[in-house]
Formats: structure tokens, sequence, C-alpha cells
């Protein structure tokens, strides 16, 4: 079976959906396995936080080895850890040290960047933060904050660790991509450029959804055009228009001949990933749109429409 080009990758979401948030870690092989036969070249991975995290750490050996042995590359590698915007200092800290674990797992996979969500705001839900994708409107709507929270002192703290964070990241070779969401600071293309500013540091990137900012009423092409400068990678998926969804090429609204115009405008060069499926969408094949998507973005890039 012929293989689709090394610069569109099948991202983790493609795993979540079929087996759960966060999926078995030990079940990798098994899942790099299922992505190969599906025609990809290169794959997303994930260290979903502290317990799924350390088991991907504990089996990063074998997953290289079987990597390696389907010859399959992981571009981007991602650490979800909610916990490093947190306004304690000692959880801040110790989320640090798991975000390091990461990068070494990433520098272990030969990958370029690492991803995480946009830093959670120091929302105060009921129980401990939800070990969930997206949040939904209605909840973040009703949380609370800290009594004792002041939002300078928190944003000063904030920045410091996402230095630390691009920072450590450098060290492992690896650039560091925020991925926006429902929610996050970051969420916009002006909000993640506010941020942006304020961590300065070069290694500092963007992980373009275009789902989610269709769903937040971005207009694609200008935050093609505002964002150009920090985006290799950019996550493949259509939208409805009216709710977190990731659907296939061509099953929600996004002009994807207006898309790619802009990007030909912009001269991007970098990766592109499938990123259809999670709870929230209706998606009846996943294998299948994932196929379909890989096929149709193929040819938007070689221009064979």
């Amino acid at each position: 079976m012929s293989k689709f080009p090394s610069n569109i990758v099948c991202a983790y979401l493609h795993v979540i959906t079929k087996y759960g948030y966060p999926p078995p870690a030990g079940d990798t092989n098994r899942h790099l396995e299922e992505m190969d036969d599906l025609g990809f070249q290169s794959v997303e991975l994930e260290g979903i936080r502290k317990e799924h995290l350390n088991e991907v750490y504990s089996i990063r050996h074998s997953i290289l080895q079987e990597v390696d042995r389907r010859g399959l590359s992981v571009p981007f590698f991602c650490i979800v850890l909610p916990g490093l915007s947190s306004p304690d200092r000692q959880t801040r800290e110790h989320n640090l040290k798991l975000f390091e674990m990461g990068c070494e797992i990433a520098q272990l996979l030969r990958a370029k960047g690492v991803i995480d969500n946009g830093p959670l705001p120091p929302y105060q839900f009921r129980d401990d933060i939800p070990v969930v994708r997206h949040y939904d409107e209605i909840i973040l709507n009703n949380v609370t904050f800290p009594a004792k929270l002041e939002w300078s002192a928190y944003w000063k703290d904030l920045i410091s660790t996402y230095r630390q964070v691009c920072d450590i990241a450098s060290r492992y070779d690896l650039s560091f991509h925020l991925h926006p969401a429902l929610g996050v600071i970051g969420s916009t293309v002006g909000d993640f450029l506010y941020f942006a500013r304020a961590v300065n540091r070069k290694n500092f990137r963007f992980n373009f959804d275009t789902a989610n900012l269709f769903a937040l009423r971005e207009n694609l092409s200008l935050s093609q055009i505002r964002s150009a400068a920090y985006t290799d990678y950019i996550h493949v998926s259509d939208n409805g228009g009216e709710q977190m969804e990731h659907l296939a090429m061509g099953e929600g609204r996004i002009d994807w001949d207006s898309f790619f115009q802009t990007l030909d405008r912009i001269d991007f060069q970098g990766y592109f990933g499938i990123d259809i499926g999670g709870e929230e969408s209706n998606v009846s094949d996943l294998d299948q749109a994932y196929r379909d998507t890989a096929l149709m973005l193929s040819r938007y890039i070689t221009k064979d429409l």
C-alpha cells in the first residue's frame, strides 16, 4: 500500500477516539501498528498527565523500537500537563519535572517539537482539574477563582513558568507548541501573540488548530497570516461552526480552497496533523475519515485538484 507524504501526520486523537482519554499507554505499539496500517509515515504520540506520562516513559525504548521497526517518524510528542499553570508554586515545579521527562521521551523518539494545550487559568472546579480534552462552555462560565487571586502576580509566575518550559525544551533541541482550545490562555491567535511576546522565547510556537479556531469564530486566513512566523504545525479537521468538533475535511464549513491559498501566500513549509474525532464529533467511520482527509490533504499539497 502506498503511504501518505511524510509531512502528513496521524494525530493522537485517532487513538483517543478509539480507546478513551487517556488511552492505555501499554498498548502504544498496537496503536502504532494501526496508524501505520492506515498509510501514515508520521504519527503523533502523547503523555497525558502524570500517570499516563510515567507509563509512556517506562516503555519509551520499546516504543522507539516499534517506531524504527515500522519505519515511522514521530515529529511531535504531546505533553499534557494542566498543572503547569497552577497558582501553586509546588504544583508548577512538580509539573516542570514531568515536562522534562516528556522532553526526554520526545528527544529519544527524534521529535522536532512538543505540544501542550494553552495554559488553563486558575479555575476552581468542584474536584481536581477534570481529565478532559475540551471544557464545556457552560461549565467554564460557572467556575470560580481563588479568593486571593491577584492577577498581576499570577501572570508574572505564569510567564516565568513558560519561559522555563521553553528553555527545558530547548535543551532537548525541541520547539514548544501551544495548542488553542476553548477556555485556555492563548485560545485565539491574538491571545497567543500577546502571550508569546511576554514569554519571549524563539522556540515558542503555535499549533494552528483549524477546527478549534473556526469554532472560536476566527477568520482562518487572517489567523494564518498573523501567526505565520510562529506556525510549523497545523492540526487539520473541519468544523460546522457551532461547537468544538473535529470532522473530516469537507464535512464542515471551512473554506479549504481559501485556506490553502493563504498557506501558499505565507509559504508554509511545515507539517499537517490530521486531527479528527473525539467524543464531541459525530464521525461514523474514523479510519475512513482519516484516509479520506489524508488523500484530500495530499491533493491540496501537491495541487493535484
